[in-house]
């Protein structure tokens, strides 16, 4: 099984780090973090994608599990899905920007492709 990173976080704060970031990605199409966080949400937005792309209820019930706003579920199942049906993973992309002024942290644009 894939090692997950811990990202200098407790396994509560971590996870729902995650779920904030893969909403707010499905929500704005694009947004900017730091590489590492980038790498993970594009591990679980990957994985929601797919879930939207299966279409039946099991699939928005586990969506709805992993992702805070309901917009956002009808948003992937109605509007980000069939955008991706003809494409087998790869629905993101991970743009290096630098270095963050205040503590040199690695940032980048996680956005859908």
């Amino acid at each position: 099984m894939a090692q997950l990173r811990k990202l200098g976080r407790p396994t509560a704060h971590r996870n729902a780090m995650l779920r904030n970031l893969t909403t707010s990605l499905l929500r704005h199409g694009r947004i900017e973090t730091t590489v590492t966080r980038a790498k993970e949400t594009k591990r679980m937005a990957e994985k929601m994608i797919t879930l939207g792309k299966r279409g039946d209820l099991h699939a928005r019930r586990q969506a709805l599990a992993y992702i805070y706003d309901e917009d956002v579920v009808t948003k992937l199942f109605e509007e980000l899905a069939p955008k991706y049906a003809d494409r087998n993973g790869g629905y993101t992309r991970v743009l290096k920007l630098g270095q963050r002024s205040g503590d040199g942290a690695e940032i980048a644009i996680i956005e859908l492709v």
